[in-house]
């Protein structure tokens, strides 16, 4: 019959944050669902240069035998999950009951799984799980001596596999494809393109997707939290072998980890340490192996999310689209900041598995039909598709060929107004200046992870500039990553900025608010740009997180660039800032706006 289960997990895990996919227990199927059996497996695998038990569950399909081969999903858990957690299990389960052979097994360093935390290196964490692959292929066994031969081949050790997972078990996904070409599509949902991006954003001087060569603002709530979680391990999992431990000061994260911990902690950008920190964090990022990417990749990514924004999905999107890996993208409702645990009506719920159901879950199936049981004549979708919460359930989705471009601009002028044309610009110059303690809010990290309140966004005055619209003629929606050019004059970010240490440049925050008729301020998912300007004397381009959102008629657009986030590490001492405007020269925002 098919099994359900119970989560594993202590209360102190749930409370310092819930696992990044949701960690509810897995409903069991319904009467009429494919049956299927669980078996719990382990395996020693070598991973960089550790050795360590992985714990896995492998899920059989009723009638699926060597003469009736399967096809096989692997899976595993976001950020201090298992095997276990409601998403992991559940996703293994809906595609059991589907007839796929499933194999979910909990990550390198948590659950009952052994190894510190690697971050999803691709030499450590997509090696374990290439060894996966070879258990799936029938060409080794499980520790207790354990076999399958009833996953459909390509080759004699060549099983038909796709993966699919969240967050962490998103990044998995692309590091284990990049090293193991036996994998054959791929659905990372809710993951990280670069995290030197993720956890340390500067959203200026972007060299080529999210990447920038400056260091960015430290997202030091999300970062500690994580963090936290990471070291408590031991005492979720009291019984921990002596393979998860880590190195550098840390008890569970291996040495890079908990060394680029430590510089963001410190405030501090020494050249050649900041140097180091890059290269680590992005050598366990996509960004540093797309270009060996093969396997067909659906790419789902959740607007409300303030972890890994929509900006991480498009640049990973754009880097398989252009080395013709097949592609396609979903901008979903649900992140890591909102609806994770209770998705919008018709959205994809993989606790419930509702795939049939779901736009996003249909479009995964379609996948899978197609690369994964061959299906040349199933449905893959449009190369792009987006949500858009001003609409009805059944008809939330729009599609596109690829992601709208920036094509209307408004111009900062000297009066604080937005305006259409730039002759309207009228001259004036108007300073901010930073404070001691952050005096902006944008969010409060966790909340969303684990059910808090979270106060209003505000700026103190005096701390930020804001540039507002006239009310607007109609109906505007903006599916995309609005863009500000800026220039500033900061005469003492200026006399220190070329000091050795990047803590000395100027920090700003840019977020776009939509401003109702009765003057009530929205913050759209609570989305800000942190940038460290690389200079402070030249014109800046400020790439503002990606959104879809209807600004109604009547409505007003208001851009702030503000000095302080209280979610954010921000500037080195006080550093006032003045904006100057005129007709010739001045500030433009440019919108993706679609009709």
């Amino acid at each position: 019959m098919p099994h359900a289960r119970k989560p594993l997990g202590a209360a102190l895990g749930a409370a310092l944050v819930a696992p990044l996919i949701a960690a509810a227990p897995a409903a069991a199927a319904d009467p009429g669902a494919g049956e299927f059996t669980v078996i719990a497996l382990e395996f020693t695998v070598e991973a960089g240069d550790r050795t360590c038990t992985v714990e896995a569950d492998l899920y059989r399909p009723a009638g699926v035998d060597r003469d009736h081969p399967a096809p096989a999903v692997l899976t595993t858990n976001g950020f201090g999950g298992s095997k276990a957690d409601g998403s992991t299990d559940a996703s293994a389960k809906a595609f059991a009951e589907r007839g796929y052979v499933a194999l979910a097994y909990s990550g390198l360093g948590f659950g009952k799984t052994g190894c510190p935390i690697s971050l999803d290196a691709p030499d450590i964490d997509g090696q374990a799980a290439s060894q996966l692959v070879d258990f799936l292929a029938g060409t080794r066994a499980a520790d207790d001596g354990a076999e399958i031969d009833y996953v459909t081949k390509d080759g004699k050790s060549d099983p038909r596999v796709g993966m699919i997972g969240g967050s962490y078990g998103g990044a998995i996904q692309l590091a284990t494809a990049a090293r193991d070409h036996r994998v054959d599509a791929l659905v990372p949902m809710i993951t990280w393109n670069d995290l030197a991006y993720a956890l340390d954003p500067n959203n200026a001087a972007q060299h080529s997707g999210v990447s920038s060569d400056t260091p960015g603002a430290y997202k030091k709530q999300w970062t500690g939290g994580f963090f936290l979680m990471g070291e408590a391990q031991g005492l979720l999992n009291p019984s921990l072998d002596p393979s998860r431990l880590g190195g550098a000061g840390c008890l569970h994260f291996v040495a890079g980890a908990c060394e680029t911990k430590r510089l963001l902690d410190s405030g501090r950008y020494p050249a050649d340490r900041t140097r180091e920190m890059l290269d680590y964090a992005r050598s366990a990022s996509p960004v540093s192996y797309l270009d060996r990417v093969q396997a067909p990749t659906l790419v789902v990514q959740g607007q409300a999310d303030t972890l890994f924004n929509l900006n991480e999905a498009e640049a990973t999107y754009r880097t398989l689209k252009e080395q013709g890996t097949p592609v396609g993208m979903i901008w979903q409702s649900w992140g890591h900041s909102g609806g994770l645990k209770d998705p919008a009506s018709g959205e994809l719920n993989l606790e419930e598995g509702n795939l049939e159901t779901s736009y996003t879950g249909r479009r995964i199936l379609g996948w899978f039909e197609k690369y994964l049981r061959g299906d040349e004549d199933a449905d893959t979708g449009p190369g792009f598709a987006y949500y858009r919460d001003w609409q009805p359930a059944d008809s939330a989705y729009a599609t596109a060929d690829d992601v709208p471009a920036r094509n209307r601009s408004l111009y900062l002028s000297g009066d604080g107004k937005l305006v259409e044309d730039r002759s309207k610009v009228a001259r004036g110059a108007r300073e901010y200046r930073n404070r001691l303690l952050p005096s902006s809010h944008s969010e409060s990290s966790l909340a969303g992870l684990i059910g808090l309140s979270d106060p209003e966004p505000y700026d103190a005055k005096g701390t930020h500039l804001d540039w507002t619209s006239e009310p607007l003629t109609e109906d505007t929606d903006v599916v995309g990553a609005p863009e500000a050019t800026l220039q500033v004059v900061s005469p003492k970010t200026e006399r220190v900025q070329n000091s050795g240490d990047a803590a000395d440049k100027l920090v700003l925050f840019a977020k776009l608010y939509d401003v109702a008729p009765d003057g009530r301020k929205t913050l759209v998912h609570r989305l800000v740009a942190p940038a460290r300007v690389p200079d402070v004397t030249k014109p800046f381009t400020v790439k503002l997180p990606g959104i879809v959102h209807r600004y109604a008629k009547g409505h007003r657009l208001q851009l702030v660039a503000a000095a302080s986030d209280d979610a954010y590490y921000g500037n080195k001492g006080i550093k006032p800032v003045t904006v100057t405007s005129k007709p010739s020269d001045t500030g433009v925002l440019r919108l993706p706006v679609v009709k």
